[in-house]
């Protein structure tokens, strides 16, 4: 996993009104949860960019005045409207396993895209779950021997160290035959 550092600033009050104190001096509310006890902490929006506009998932060191924590972006809100991000929690990271989605980057030169056919990305990210240091940064997945009309499929990707959440026989990609091509291939 990719790594990035945090600094945030420890809230005293919590409550609406005080939130809506915090977003508009330009910072998010937000909580360390897995600990103890909850740490509650604002952080400048702009310092989110990199990990909340990014498919990647991301090994954060939290830097509360001074304390450091070992977390990762658990999940975030954003307005309805604006689409601004208004709340983002955080799970501190322990020996025990995380589930979290990873992004899958497709490897190889498909045989089906060579023939005049499209390679399609069904699933973007892969939930998985098992102990942070084993949680690669990409699932890669291999589409050098799809033809016509295959599909790679959940259940035919290996992983060490980690447990696959999703469906074995949910498809990953696949190579779709073009209007062109269908009547020659199904006459085959």
């Amino acid at each position: 996993m990719k790594k990035i550092e945090i600094v945030g600033y420890q809230r005293a009050n919590l409550g609406r009104t005080e939130s809506q104190a915090i977003r508009a001096e330009g910072n998010v509310p937000c909580v360390l949860y897995g600990g103890a006890e909850q740490v509650h902490f604002t952080v400048p929006a702009i310092l989110f960019r990199p990990l909340v506009f990014s498919p990647d998932v991301y090994d954060i060191t939290l830097n509360i005045e001074g304390a450091e924590y070992r977390a990762i972006l658990q999940e975030t809100q954003f307005h309805p409207v604006n689409d601004s991000l208004i709340h983002a929690d955080f799970l501190l990271v322990t020996d025990k396993p995380v589930k979290v989605a990873i992004p899958v980057r497709l490897n190889g030169t498909a045989p089906g895209v060579q023939k005049g056919g499209k390679l399609v990305t069904r699933m973007r990210k892969l939930r998985v779950r098992g102990p942070v240091d084993n949680i690669p940064e990409y699932i890669d997945v291999d589409v050098s021997k799809l033809d016509l009309g295959k599909v790679v499929r959940v259940g035919q990707i290996e992983l060490n160290g980690i447990d696959m959440l999703e469906e074995a026989a949910n498809p990953v990609a696949s190579i779709e035959i073009p209007r062109a091509l269908r009547g020659q291939v199904s006459a085959k």
